[in-house]
């Protein structure tokens, strides 16, 4: 390992280091041979700090000694850091005020690429959140071939997101919550293999021989909602690990998506709250997200997925159907609602599903109007 991603990646090995302290010495000037070779009181004149433990010699010498053994581990396996002082790390984890001091990443994925999509959600996926996952790649995979998809290897909904990039044929990144010698949970050791040989990456903050730990898991999230361009939550209950990420990813100003469900569905609980607390944009088809986050496509232009101009329907939804279609302007909600006669929670539910498939759109003002193809 050349000696300056091996002096970077020691950084991550230094009790207290983080991302502030590392842009300090960046502003001070204090170069990595510089950190590590100088004595401590001369090191804290130069950072213009008191001398303290993480200054001190026999620590950063401990901090070097690991990342020698660490370089080891990674040469034997093909494993690569990337350092917030080295050229090559994802650049829009660069000024994240938590951003991991080093990451270690398996596999050839570009963190920096185009196009990146973060689909997260609960663990207990119900068909009605995999299906939509699985139809959205598919959909997105020809407007940006290149597009990457990010989630973290969990069971459920971050599964599905993987499992439906590799059958798109785009790269997808696992980021995990524990050193890369290992891979958890265990049942997704194969899924971790095929990203692997699919040009994908998986990725970490942490060491060989770090295992997964609760924290670990939400400290995980953080990358998961910041190393892309936008974030969809696809499925999860009104608490719980993809609603931290969703928290996160808003907090840092990244496109916030969740796929609406039923009134009364646990698993749906946490998007509607993200939705009808304006915090997410609804998500739909392909076309509709692309369109929402003003993506363009190189190649062709964007045309919503074919459907048929009179579709069959059947219960709440015919009768939004046929009231939208009557109308010659596109409806308010209250205004469907006594056109209708639906109880409010399954309009809305019959039009979050509508929206979905592509029969209907939501206008500005919270009105609604048939496509037209």
């Amino acid at each position: 390992m050349e000696r300056h991603r091996l002096l970077g990646m020691a950084l991550s090995f230094v009790p207290g280091m983080n991302a502030q302290f590392v842009r300090h010495m960046e502003e001070a000037g204090v170069g990595l041979e510089e950190f590590f070779s100088s004595g401590q009181q001369e090191l804290a004149a130069r950072l213009n700090i008191p001398a303290n433990p993480m200054l001190d010699r026999m620590v950063r010498d401990e901090a070097l000694f690991k990342a020698r053994k660490e370089s080891e581990f990674m040469e034997r396996h093909g494993i690569i850091s990337l350092s917030l002082t080295d050229g090559d790390y994802p650049s829009r984890l660069v000024d994240i005020e938590k951003a991991p001091v080093t990451l270690f990443k398996l596999g050839a994925a570009d963190l920096d690429a185009e196009k990146m999509l973060s689909i997260v959600g609960t663990r207990h996926a119900t068909a009605y959140g995999t299906r939509y996952v699985a139809s959205l790649v598919e959909d997105l995979a020809p407007y940006f071939p290149d597009m990457v998809i990010v989630s973290g290897l969990a069971l459920g909904i971050d599964s599905a997101a993987h499992e439906a990039a590799l059958k798109a044929g785009l790269p997808t990144v696992a980021v995990v919550a524990h050193g890369l010698n290992t891979i958890y949970p265990s049942q997704n050791r194969d899924l971790a293999k095929r990203i692997i040989a699919a040009g994908g990456a998986i990725v970490s903050e942490y060491p060989s021989g770090v295992t997964p730990y609760r924290s670990r898991f939400l400290e995980r999230n953080r990358i998961v909602a910041t190393m892309t361009d936008a974030v969809l939550v696809a499925e999860s209950a009104d608490k719980g690990g993809a609603m931290s990420t969703a928290a996160v990813a808003s907090s840092f100003g990244r496109e916030l998506l969740a796929l609406p469900g039923r009134i009364g569905d646990e698993m749906s609980a946490g998007c509607n709250r993200l939705i009808r607390s304006q915090k997410a944009l609804m998500a739909g088809s392909a076309a509709d997200m692309i369109s929402m986050l003003g993506w363009q496509p190189k190649n062709f232009p964007v045309a919503p997925r074919q459907r048929d101009l009179f579709p069959e329907l059947e219960g709440a939804q015919k009768l939004i159907y046929d009231a939208l279609r009557q109308a010659q302007q596109p409806m308010p909600v209250d205004a469907l609602r006594d056109r209708t006669g639906l109880p409010i929670h399954d309009l809305m539910a019959s039009l979050g599903e509508m929206e979905f498939d592509g029969i209907v759109e939501r206008i500005p003002g919270n009105r609604f109007s048939l496509i037209s193809y």
